[in-house]
């Protein structure tokens, strides 16, 4: 390759870091409201119920926080994959074009990963994730359980939704722990 072919592939991996850190920026500002919108579903759905007198409203919390949750899921999965590719993919790219400075550049990609109380943030941040989008919802079916109809179709939605819960927990327990 030439210097002029070299040149241009670094400005094109530069503007290809520039557009995934803004999908990354853009995926972070989504999934962190997320937990915010889950909080007032719940909320608004529990203060209709107890305004109705209608115990069956608590089958709308885990729905909602099942769609939710799988939605802050996906996007914090998205998020750390695109910290992943530009710790590897293109700042090796970067390097080999550019010299180990280059992979410097990207510093921040690999140093806010390295302090001391990155472990604990991370488990904080998985039971947190756990309570809103899980053992909330959970919470709700209790309700219903012991308060409910026994309508066969909104039970059998209930044993729906627990197996659904149960899923969506493992899978965030699955993402915490990569």
């Amino acid at each position: 390759m030439t210097n002029s072919d070299d040149t241009a592939e670094l400005t094109l991996l530069l503007a290809e870091y520039s557009q995934i850190k803004d999908e990354q920026r853009a995926r972070i500002g989504f999934r962190d409201n997320l937990l915010y919108v889950t909080i007032g579903a719940v909320t608004a759905v529990t203060a209709v119920a107890l305004q109705t007198s209608h115990p069956d409203l608590a089958l709308a919390i885990p729905a909602v926080c099942i769609v939710l949750g799988w939605t802050y899921l996906v996007n914090d999965e998205k998020i750390s994959a695109i910290g992943r590719y530009i710790r590897t993919e293109l700042a090796s790219r970067l390097s080999m074009l550019s010299g180990p400075a280059a992979a410097r550049a990207f510093g921040w990609e690999t140093y806010h990963r390295s302090d001391s109380k990155r472990a604990s943030r991370k488990i904080t941040q998985a039971v947190i994730d756990l309570t809103a989008f899980v053992a909330i919802p959970f919470a709700a079916l209790i309700v219903f359980w012991l308060y409910g109809t026994t309508n066969a179709l909104l039970v059998s939605s209930s044993v729906l939704e627990t197996l659904m819960l149960a899923t969506l927990g493992g899978q965030f327990l699955w993402y915490s722990e990569r």
